[in-house]
């Protein structure tokens, strides 16, 4: 089940149609989806490696918008970052 769509690959909604950009949360929650059937102990050998495969490229995709996110926090923050201080 090897595949070569962008993320996520579910039947995209109207907003989807014009927007081809994946989205974070749409790839988390079928991450959230995969791991549940993973740890369920009830797919066939098959499908826990095709469910792993695709696993391993949703969490890749995740990591890398989230580190895309805090480039952009830090640019927008122009390196004023302060660390967390106790009220």
């Amino acid at each position: 089940m090897a595949r070569s769509s962008p993320l996520p690959s579910r039947p995209a909604t109207a907003h989807e149609a014009t927007d081809p950009s994946p989205s974070y949360e749409a790839a988390l929650a079928e991450l959230e989806t995969l791991v549940t059937g993973l740890e369920s102990g009830q797919w066939p050998l098959d499908r826990l490696l095709d469910g792993y495969r695709r696993g391993a490229e949703l969490l890749a995709f995740c990591r890398d918008r989230l580190q895309a996110v805090e480039q952009q926090v830090q640019v927008l923050e122009a390196d004023q970052l302060k660390p967390w201080k106790d009220a």
